[in-house]
């Protein structure tokens, strides 16, 4: 009998021992591999108009900077002929975009446009407690959908024939 018991506790140190072991090494592996969830960058009420309402503020109509004064170079010396800088032109602005940020909150979670007047980008989308969320992305449309067990909202940006306009549908 006291051989029995003796055998029964070196295995079960054995495999205590081999679980622990076990245990250690995939949580230092998998320790590296968990990324916390992305989360939506706050939106103030002075940047967001809902869909009822008119925009506050633009967030892409900005006051123009003032010229500042070039930096001081050094004088060339006069061995050296002096050349004119490269001229660089300025990228122009998008003339599609209006600056429009409206934000939509669903059952689901919220969903922020840049609507312009020929196209749309996401700004952020945040599902809401228990809701996932997926997003896809074309040259003319953006779909958000939030789903928790059976039920789905989708949150539908089109501007492929007119001027962007967004269509929120629960199933």
């Amino acid at each position: 009998m006291h051989r029995g018991v003796v055998h029964v506790l070196a295995w079960s140190l054995a495999t205590g021992a081999a679980v622990t072991l076990s245990w250690w090494g995939v949580h230092t592996v998998m320790a590296g591999t968990v990324y916390d969830r992305p989360r939506a960058l706050p939106i103030t009420a002075a940047d967001v108009t809902t869909e009822d309402s008119e925009p506050l503020a633009s967030s892409t109509n900005r006051p123009t900077p003032s010229p500042s004064p070039s930096p001081r170079s050094p004088k060339p010396s006069t061995s050296a002929p002096s050349t004119p800088p490269p001229k660089t032109s300025s990228p122009a602005s998008s003339p599609d975009t209006s600056g429009q940020v409206k934000s939509y909150d669903t059952e689901g979670g919220r969903v922020v446009f840049d609507i312009g007047t020929a196209s749309a980008s996401l700004v952020s989308a945040a599902p809401g407690a228990g809701w996932s969320m997926q997003v896809w992305k074309t040259e003319s449309w953006i779909r958000v959908e939030f789903s928790a067990g059976a039920d789905r909202v989708s949150v539908f940006c089109t501007w492929h024939d007119g001027p962007p306009r967004v269509e929120i549908g629960t199933y």
